[in-house]
């Protein structure tokens, strides 16, 4: 099984935020919640070799910011927000591609 990819890890936290009060999506909720809504390889939960103690998926949390002027990232696509030093938050069409 291959690795998750960017975008479906994006798409898990715009799912989670929409469930949310404030539609954010805490970097804690993503890392917590995440795994209920893709499935992880082996590959995804080994150690980061950057990181320790961290699988490397939760890369894939923080690339949706490091990645935001990518065409198809959803920061980018005007789906997710970037809520510095917390998480993400949905946006009006990021409620409506999930409809």
């Amino acid at each position: 099984m291959s690795r998750v990819t960017e975008n479906e890890v994006a798409l898990a936290v715009l799912k989670i935020a929409v469930t949310k009060p404030n539609d954010i999506c805490t970097l804690d909720d993503a890392r917590a919640e995440v795994p209920n809504h893709i499935s992880l390889s082996k590959d995804d939960l080994k150690e980061s070799d950057t990181r320790v103690g961290e699988p490397m998926w939760h890369q894939q949390i923080r690339n949706i910011q490091s990645h935001h002027d990518a065409d198809d990232n959803f920061i980018h696509d005007g789906l997710l927000e970037h809520v510095p030093r917390v998480g993400y938050r949905a946006t009006q069409a990021g409620k409506d591609y999930l409809k």
